[in-house]
């Protein structure tokens, strides 16, 4: 897909201000999930290349927490939320007030639960927002949390399609109480369309990628 360079500023700035309004959304409910005030933030969006996801987030190797789930309806896709373990404990701890959660010490379903929760809202704000920017109708499948190295939960992630797309949007998320800013939680989000789906995603934005 050599036409994807012909996204320019405007268009990465459309996907940030999807993203951010995902993000705000998110930050509602978390807020109302836990009774108190909960703040988003997207400090960064990128179009990245399939081979390069890995190594943005450390190597096939770097072991992660990730929520997982797969897209259908116009637009069908992969969606993943990705997190280093410090920065997955260190949400669940904030959330159940267990401050002695760790995945490496026989982690409780509670935290687990918790972590699967803030995937569910995160895609679910996520997707909406984007659905109300293109017009698709995207409908996300129950997520699904591992703990693995990201080169294993990718390949597992995409195992069952054919084929995948060439590129995956990145969007950067920060989730923070608005009483600690300096805790804040830090992930990846990761949205891989299928091929047809990234042409029809960005073709309801006015980018043609024949």
């Amino acid at each position: 897909m050599d036409d994807i360079h012909k996204l320019n500023g405007t268009h990465i700035d459309i996907l940030k201000e999807i993203g951010n309004i995902g993000a705000g959304n998110a930050a509602t409910a978390l807020s109302k999930l836990l009774n108190k005030k909960i703040e988003m933030a997207v400090p960064h969006v990128q179009i990245a290349a399939f081979d390069e996801i890995m190594e943005l987030i450390g190597g096939a190797e770097q072991v992660v927490a990730c929520i997982y789930l797969r897209i259908e309806g116009d637009a069908p896709g992969n969606m993943f939320f990705v997190l280093s373990l410090e920065q997955a404990e260190r949400f669940i701890r904030q959330m159940t007030g267990d401050e002695t959660f760790s995945f490496h010490e026989h982690p409780t379903e509670l935290g687990q639960s918790a972590l699967q929760e803030l995937g569910n809202i995160l895609a679910g704000s996520y997707l909406s927002a984007l659905a109300d920017f293109t017009q698709l109708a995207l409908y996300p499948s129950v997520p699904m949390l591992t703990v693995d190295m990201i080169g294993a939960i990718l390949q597992y992630g995409l195992l069952e399609l054919s084929r995948v797309g060439d590129y995956a949007i990145l969007i950067d998320t920060a989730v923070y109480d608005e009483r600690r800013p300096e805790d804040s939680v830090n992930g990846h989000f990761f949205l891989l369309p299928d091929p047809d789906s990234f042409i029809s995603i960005f073709r309801s934005l006015g980018v043609e990628l024949p």
